[in-house]
């Protein structure tokens, strides 16, 4: 089969851990996963993706990524086969648990009235031309 007409099979998304089955190989830069909508041309889908090296990249010729979960232009990239790090995940929601347990739980929906905005709102509010 042709390489523009692979189709991923064994591919999953580096931060849900969701099949990628039936996405058209090569990745696309815009790519995203269809269950949580990650970018997937981003090193943490790349078998070049290596955490513990100084830039994270074991290709040298690369350009440096700064931001490793966002798509990029880099021409090194190869989808990585088992991206999904589920320890890692686990970390993720072991930390968010903690700072939980310290501040509180996270902070009110923006939809919540803010009182400054009512403020400014009541004292505007008969200036409105009619």
């Amino acid at each position: 089969m042709a390489r523009g007409n692979a189709v991923a099979t064994d591919l999953v998304c580096w931060k849900c851990g969701a099949s990628l089955r039936g996405l058209p190989l090569p990745l696309s830069r815009t790519a995203e996963c269809p269950q949580c909508k990650a970018e997937l041309h981003a090193c943490r889908m790349c078998q070049f993706f290596a955490p513990h090296t100084t830039r994270q990249c074991a290709e040298i010729r690369a350009e440096e990524i700064i931001k490793k979960h966002q798509a990029n232009y880099c021409d090194w990239f190869k989808p990585r086969p088992g991206a999904f790090d589920s320890r890692a995940q686990a970390k993720v929601t072991s930390a968010k648990t903690k700072l939980d347990s310290m501040f509180g739980a996270a902070a009110p929906p923006a939809d919540s009235e803010d009182p400054a905005r009512t403020a400014v709102d009541s004292i505007f509010k008969n200036d409105k031309p009619s």
